[in-house]
């Protein structure tokens, strides 16, 4: 792959070539993490309220709205490893093993506003289009929300998070989709308005991303067509909630509608064209994702 990823190249600003990177190099990443869910991969790190404090964190420190997507990916990465790692030490028997997990958790409690706040700072780091929390910065911000960290402490936090991620920092995030998936159809359908998509699709991405699990649950209902799934129905369906390229191809459909772009059916089928996803997939996301925008169940 190119040099470049998504994260580091404006909008409407890669070539051909690098465009057809992209989306190779996210589909494929896509696929291998659909193909490695750990077991407590369901969206845990992904709900409303993490997500709003998140985007309210990025929005005091004046961060581009990109970076608390890539934020809330590094966060649920590095807290599904860092509970499996200290969930599973060792043999032991069932009240040592107990009180292992009851530590675990109250130690990752204690530090977890902490955690996320080095998440965000790393993702600014990595963005080249928002301005870097340095060390100095972080600490005020910190006090100014009550909550007083040292400067070590914050350090020893963010390191904490890398080494954690293995130094692994960038996986793709769902504004990374979109963008890419954009300018996919922008080559391809050179009428479809694009830039007007972009900015529809950012406010489209973040209501998806506060209504996760009710979106989900409600897709859920309509691909199994039930409104009480079984257990094994729900536990196949975890690997949907993870699709980051059936979530971007859903909001540009979503958003499509609603700038009622040309044929819509057309729009749909170009991105089925694009992802290899189905045409009924994307059609049942986006008429979801529209309900919710509109409040109809």
């Amino acid at each position: 792959m190119a040099s470049a990823s998504p994260q580091s190249v404006r909008f409407r600003q890669a070539s051909v070539d690098m465009l057809t990177d992209f989306l190779t190099n996210l589909n494929e990443r896509n696929k291998d993490n659909l193909r490695s869910l750990p077991t407590c991969c369901s969206g845990d790190f992904k709900d409303k309220q993490l997500f709003e404090y998140t985007l309210l964190m990025c929005q005091e420190l004046q961060l581009d709205p990109p970076v608390a997507y890539h934020a809330i990916e590094l966060l649920q990465r590095f807290m599904v490893k860092r509970l499996t790692h200290l969930l599973t030490r060792g043999g032991a028997s069932r009240a040592e093993a107990r009180a292992r997990e009851d530590a675990a958790f109250e130690q990752t409690r204690g530090n977890f506003a902490l955690i996320v706040f080095s998440c965000v700072q790393l993702a600014s780091k990595l963005s080249l289009h928002s301005h870097i929390v340095d060390i100095n910065k972080a600490a005020r911000f910190l006090r100014s929300v009550g909550l007083d960290f040292s400067k070590q402490a914050i350090l020893e936090s963010e390191l904490m998070v890398l080494k954690g991620l293995e130094f692994r920092l960038h996986p793709p995030n769902p504004f990374a989709y979109v963008e890419t998936l954009l300018e996919v159809l922008g080559h391809n359908e050179p009428s479809a308005p694009v830039e007007r998509l972009h900015h529809l699709c950012r406010h489209v991405l973040q209501f998806v991303s506060l209504q996760r699990d009710t979106l989900y649950d409600t897709l859920l209902a309509v691909t199994t067509h039930t409104r009480h799934p079984t257990a094994e129905q729900r536990e196949k369906f975890v690997a949907v909630t993870e699709d980051c390229m059936l979530l971007g191809v859903g909001v540009i459909a979503a958003a499509a509608f609603i700038l009622r772009v040309g044929d819509w059916n057309q729009v749909v089928k170009e991105l089925s064209h694009i992802t290899g996803i189905s045409t009924i997939s994307i059609s049942d996301f986006a008429r979801v994702a529209l309900a919710l925008i509109v409040g109809t169940t």
